[in-house]
């Protein structure tokens, strides 16, 4: 009998605690998924959330400002000597912000082998970023006032002496991006706009900075990416997105990128994306053009 009292003492103490705790506190480890469907972006190839190539001001996950999101994808490029495979997660706070891993495989096929790396060999990067909202809203209040965020993405190349080779200064760089991006619910139009400064050679899987700069040059540069998109229906968008790149390696040059881009909600948490994407020379090879597919779940 004693026993049993205890236990039902026990039962009660826990049912009051749990039924006092602040609503606020409960909502803050809550997932609604309450965001619009395709507003929560799909995501980068380097792990933010965004577009394929541009990183947008939206934060990963379907959570709204009460809850908490998150959001995990696998992405690949396919282009003529190249294939690039990409996942990650993010986690978005609130609505606020966002916390991103991402790891980037880029395998070098036949080139490879003509660079003397090897046949198949495979430049491997890890990116850790994150991005906050300072002002607006993606979809509501004023149509002038953009959702405005500043992010920071932390890249290592785990190729370190590989990469220093080929003239790169480091195999570890930093980017810090400032992105507004607005969607025009009436005409159903998405813009983004993002400045981005950084050192990276090719995304970073080629290093940071290089040979084109002198010693004393820290090699970071302004550079911008723009987006613009259209909303065919609820669940299907289509679009296009323009990446200036830095140019710091003597032994390749480096162009801008750019990609068309249809991103189709199969469910409200699925999203696929498929995209034509032209990134010109890579590696001394040019006419790199080919199809990223990029499979995204968010909550």
């Amino acid at each position: 009998m004693r026993k049993s009292l205890v236990r039902l003492a026990v039962a009660c103490s826990m049912g009051t605690l749990i039924s006092s705790t602040p609503a606020a506190a409960r909502d803050l480890v809550s997932f609604d998924s309450g965001k619009l469907i395709l507003t929560n972006g799909i995501t980068t190839i380097e792990g933010s959330g965004g577009g394929g190539l541009a990183t947008w001001a939206t934060i990963s996950g379907m959570g709204t400002n009460r809850a908490f999101g998150v959001s995990a994808h696998v992405t690949g490029v396919e282009l003529p000597d190249f294939r690039l495979d990409t996942h990650g997660i993010a986690i978005g706070i609130r609505d606020r912000v966002e916390l991103a891993y991402a790891r980037q495989n880029f395998n070098t096929r036949q080139v490879g082998a003509a660079l003397g790396l090897g046949r198949g060999f495979q430049f491997n990067q890890d990116i850790l970023s994150a991005k906050v909202r300072l002002a607006g809203d993606l979809v509501y209040g004023p149509a002038w006032l953009p959702q405005v965020s500043i992010g920071v993405e932390h890249k290592r190349s785990l190729d370190a002496a590989i990469v220093r080779a080929v003239g790169a200064r480091s195999s570890a760089g930093t980017d810090f991006t400032v992105s507004a991006t607005k969607l025009f619910l009436g005409a159903s139009v998405l813009a983004n706009a993002t400045v981005r400064v950084t050192k990276a050679n090719q995304f970073g899987l080629l290093g940071f900075g290089g040979d084109k700069h002198g010693a004393g040059s820290a090699g970071r540069s302004v550079q911008f990416e723009g987006s613009l998109a259209y909303m065919l229906s609820r669940r299907l968008v289509v679009g296009g997105e323009w990446r200036t790149r830095p140019d710091n390696l003597g032994i390749a040059r480096e162009d801008d990128a750019k990609d068309l881009f249809a991103a189709w909600a199969v469910t409200r948490n699925v999203t696929v994306t498929a995209a034509y994407v032209d990134v010109g020379s890579v590696a001394t090879f040019a006419g790199q053009r080919g199809g990223l597919l990029s499979l995204q779940v968010a909550y």
